[in-house]
């Protein structure tokens, strides 16, 4: 297995990292990574969220690039932590307001799953394999006490759009330059 990267990262590091491995797709949902990002950051921005929860969006799924895999790791049985990755590197940087989202929206997926009758069929096939090693869904309990984590409402908006975020026919990204220098101005922003 790839070695975990743990670390701090600035705007530049970022936007290498998703030129570097933002190639990566998600195995049988016809898109990549980048395109993902720039997809998700695209409906927080439709829907007037804050820009830092913009920036959540974009940057939910960056610690599956920071793990060093190559592939789908729930393919494996694996799940990767990558949100608690992306958001320890997340924190320094960009604070709470951007970090506790990222770290909170697989338990969203959980909680969507456990206290919303249908939203399982809303997620996509990757989605499915990584609720089952996530824990699955949430009972009535871990709901109410998911609902009181500050950011759990942001984290809920955000897990939205990442499902939503991931269709090669919708909402067609740019070429991956062009994502990334927008990204870069959200980061700077």
């Amino acid at each position: 297995m790839a070695q975990r990267q743990d670390r701090v990262m600035d705007a530049s590091g970022i936007a290498e990292l998703y030129a570097r491995r933002g190639h990566l797709a998600y195995d049988g949902e016809g898109i990549t990574q980048w395109q993902h990002a720039w997809q998700c950051g695209q409906l927080a921005r439709q829907a007037g969220a804050p820009l830092a929860l913009q920036l959540a969006a974009w940057l939910h799924d960056l610690g599956h690039l920071m793990t060093g895999l190559e592939d789908t790791p729930t393919l494996r049985g694996h799940d990767d932590r990558h949100e608690a990755i992306a958001a320890r590197a997340l924190a320094p940087l960009f604070g709470p307001a951007v970090a506790e989202p990222v770290a909170l929206h697989v338990q969203a997926k959980r909680y969507l799953v456990g206290a919303r009758p249908g939203y399982r069929d809303k997620l996509s096939p990757d989605s499915m394999r990584s609720l089952a090693l996530q824990g699955g869904p949430m009972d009535d309990a871990a709901c109410a006490a998911f609902l009181r984590q500050p950011f759990s409402a942001d984290a809920v908006r955000l897990r939205a759009w990442d499902e939503t975020s991931k269709r090669s026919d919708w909402l067609p990204p740019p070429d991956a330059a062009t994502a990334l220098q927008h990204l870069m101005r959200q980061l700077s922003a």
